[in-house]
């Protein structure tokens, strides 16, 4: 009996350890200055510490050389103490935080943090013959394929890969590794336009496959706990990162790949946009028309009609139409005027019968085919070619028709198709680059050509760059990511929730969606409202649509204009808020969306994107069905939970509940104890006052509380790191029978302080303070409605203090 025991624990020891490739022999290893190499029969691994939580194995293998070039890392390896201890069977080596385990017999490596297993290679690098990739059209089949595989355990949820609509658990699926538009998607896409090699487990640690190549994750479709990346060529690296919580790991994560430059102010208003404005005409019009309604705009897009009166047969023109737009000029300078921003589509592709073909195809500026030649194809807008951005001509000529349209006065550029939509994989680019090489690279480089002219040449100038496709590390360059062609339906807005949450967790923390939806002509008021009223509590609000339906508000029936217009007014009210969320993806790669697991950590809540927080303190439930008269909603532990619209409601933390659901906003809630800044409504945030403003606090527990919100010009680029800011800091203490708010201030050396007005507003206050004292000074408030409002002006240079006696 004890045999038989002794051999099942064998086989279950083996059967969970899945030795790596049973015949790759270990030969030595040897520490390095920031990690170690590892030699091996095939080649050697070395292994490179960052920090004591991001490490980066590579494999080698014999007759190869290091590929060392990567497109995502921008992180400076720190020093990193790393304690080896070696024996005959294993080698260690341990930091404070994460430690490679190398088994030298079967050999096999490992990854632990705090001692616990995070990971480990299964079958380590290796080749698989002739294995089909489909992916274009047909099979693209290529003779050899590489491959990395993992371990998983059990009962690990996976997320990343890019945006996808799957439902938040991506384990089960093999996933193409290339950025392909789904045109009129709703609640399943397994291929869309922005891919990324990156897979996050419910562990909390995430692999980063550092290699653009198109190729294949496999989350463990064959149910074996495995995890596999496939590629066709390039590097054999990877970086484990992992975190001691959710916003630690991605702000890991963000280190490694770069941070997101804090947008300007206005990206977070309205927008107006369409597919799209024929003329100067009806673009002013437009603009007059909100106006007119007093419904706050910031800026409009216009679409490629700009540049051609046709869909078809006019792409790569990048000049202005002067029929349509007789004087671009003068009508970016009126609307800027109203404290409209203009933002103008751009697209790679140039068509061989547009104004631009002849000087590209001369420059040699495209990228080409076997001969030599400009590459040529078809696809839907015409005959074509696409900058080859990856040779220098390439890039000087397209950021050369960059600054065209910035000294016309726009402030934002939208690059569409950046997939890039078609393209043949026998196209090259650069020093004989080949096209599935560089493909899934295109929009990610596309927006570097792009931050890098604007660091050049208008250095003091935070761009505006709206991207749908792109890579991992791509929100460094400034990267505005949208969701794609949507389809106008249900459908299409229940998969928007879980695709932004995810592309947040993957440091691009402004996905956003089409409002409304983008594809088919179904006019459908509550669909619209219901959207634009998620749209404030996600990261742009952007209405777009194929114009056979109008996507903005003021083209809409009365309802639904009107309730419209709230929803866009709460969102300016919240600018003070919002901007703060910006601040903190800027500082520490924080999502602006965060799925409510990021709260509380429970197994039935990691599969949840039905519920989500929009920053720190609200707990957001989007209507994603028609016709929802109640919603089951479940309230996080960590805190009770305050109605935003309905100040007598109070949920305690712990509980499901269900609430009805009025027609005038989607469930909103706040967390007990916080501060929400708010700001006076305004038009434009051109108008943005940022001395006069509303600080609501919600009473709840006795528990002391703190907030700080950044402020700045809204434009300047790196104001923060130019110390031309202010930090405003709220507290709330309590102390035997007072409640004690201090108001504090920290500034950057250049900010010019200036004085506030704040009416701050007490929430869940049932009853009349015998005493308030503001500065020492004694006030007389009562409280209604359950708040009590107390106005106030404040220098920031000198603290204040508030007291209320508590019943």
């Amino acid at each position: 009996m004890k045999n038989l025991i002794t051999i099942f624990l064998t086989l279950l020891i083996s059967s969970f350890s899945f030795t790596q490739n049973s015949n790759r022999i270990f030969k030595d290893v040897n520490q390095t200055k920031n990690g170690l190499e590892i030699n091996v029969d095939d080649g050697k691994y070395l292994i490179k510490f960052y920090s004591d939580k991001i490490v980066e194995t590579s494999f080698i293998p014999k007759r190869e050389e290091f590929l060392n070039s990567s497109h995502a890392v921008v992180l400076e390896a720190e020093k990193v103490e790393i304690i080896p201890v070696i024996s005959k069977n294993e080698s260690v080596f341990s930091t404070d935080g994460i430690s490679v385990h190398v088994t030298h017999k079967p050999f096999q490596i490992t990854y632990k943090f705090k001692e616990e297993v995070v990971t480990s290679e299964k079958q380590g690098y290796y080749k698989s013959n002739h294995i089909p990739l489909e992916m274009v059209k047909g099979n693209i089949e290529y003779d050899k394929t590489e491959k990395i595989e993992f371990n998983l355990t059990n009962d690990e949820v996976l997320y990343g890969t890019g945006a996808r609509a799957l439902g938040m658990n991506r384990r089960g699926y093999r996933l193409p590794l290339y950025n392909r538009a789904h045109y009129g998607y709703e609640t399943k896409s397994e291929l869309m336009n922005f891919t990324i090699p990156l897979v996050i487990s419910s562990k909390k640690y995430m692999i980063h496959f550092d290699n653009a190549p198109i190729g294949y994750l496999d989350l463990d479709s064959k149910k074996d706990n495995s995890l596999t990346y496939e590629t066709i060529s390039g590097r054999k690296t990877y970086q484990v990162i992992v975190g001691d919580s959710w916003q630690d790991l991605i702000e890991n994560y963000t280190n490694l790949t770069g941070k997101q430059p804090l947008p300007p102010r206005w990206t977070l208003g309205n927008f107006s946009s369409r597919f799209g404005y024929h003329s100067q005409q009806e673009t002013e019009a437009t603009i007059a028309k909100f106006q007119e309604e007093n419904i706050p705009v910031d800026a409009i897009i216009l679409d490629l009609y700009w540049f051609g009166k046709t869909v078809q047969g006019t792409m790569g023109n990048l000049e202005v139409d002067k029929d349509s737009f007789p004087d671009m000029k003068g009508m970016i300078a009126r609307l800027k005027d109203k404290g409209v921003k203009t933002v103008l589509i751009t697209e790679p592709f140039i068509l061989s019968n547009s104004k631009k073909w002849k000087e590209a195809d001369q420059k040699e500026v495209l990228a080409k085919d076997s001969i030599g030649n400009s590459a040529k194809y078809d696809f839907y807008f015409g005959n074509t070619s696409i900058v080859d951005i990856y040779k220098k001509e390439g890039k000087d000529w397209f950021w050369d028709i960059y600054k065209e349209i910035l000294n016309l006065g726009a402030k934002g550029l939208w690059g569409d198709l950046g997939e890039p939509e078609v393209l043949p994989s026998w196209a090259t680019f650069g020093n004989n680059q080949k096209a599935d090489e560089i493909h899934n690279l295109y929009g990610h480089d596309w927006a570097r050509l792009i931050f890098e002219g604007y660091q050049k040449e208008y250095e003091n100038e935070r761009p505006f760059i709206l991207m749908r496709a792109g890579s991992s590390g791509s929100q460094r360059f400034g990267m505005i990511p949208w969701s794609g062609d949507v389809n106008r339906t249900w459908g299409g807005l229940q998969s928007q929730p879980e695709i932004a949450l995810q592309m947040g967790m993957q440091g691009l923390g402004y996905m956003h969606s089409d409002l409304g939806g983008f594809a088919g002509a179904n006019l459908d008021d509550n669909l619209y409202t219901r959207w634009l009223q998620y749209g404030v509590f996600q990261p742009i609000f952007r209405p777009h649509a194929q114009e056979d339906v109008p996507s903005e508000p003021i083209f809409r029936s009365e309802k639904a204009k009107k309730l419209a217009k709230k929803a866009i007014e709460l969102r300016y009210q919240l600018l003070p808020y919002n901007y703060n969320l910006a601040f903190e993806n800027n500082q520490k790669g924080t999502p602006l969306m965060r799925p409510v697991f990021f709260e509380e950590e429970n197994a039935n809540l990691m599969t949840n994107s039905t519920t989500y927080l929009w920053g720190k303190d609200f707990l957001i439930t989007p209507i994603l069905k028609d016709s929802v008269k109640t919603k089951e909603i479940y309230f996080p532990k960590t805190a009770n939970w305050f109605n935003f619209y309905y100040n007598e409601e109070k949920i305690e933390g712990g509980q499901t509940k269900i609430v009805k659901v009025k027609e005038k906003a989607i469930p909103t809630y706040v967390r007990g104890g916080s501060f929400i800044l708010m700001s006076e409504l305004v038009q434009s945030t051109d108008n943005y006052k940022a001395n006069q403003l509303e600080l609501h606090y919600y009473l709840d527990k006795k528990e002391n509380s703190e907030r700080t919100y950044y402020n700045d010009d809204g434009l300047t680029a790196n104001a923060f790191e130019k110390g031309e800011f202010e930090i405003l800091e709220f507290e709330a203490e309590f102390e035997k029978r007072y409640l004690e708010i201090d108001f504090e201030a920290e500034f950057g050396e250049n900010w010019k302080v200036s004085e506030k007005e704040i009416k701050l507003i007490i929430h869940n206050i049932k009853y009349n303070p015998k005493k308030i004292k503001v500065d020492g000074k004694r006030v007389r408030i009562s409280s209604k409605e359950n708040t009590l409002t107390i106005p106030l002006k404040w220098n920031p240079n000198k603290e204040l203090k508030i007291k209320i006696a508590l019943k």
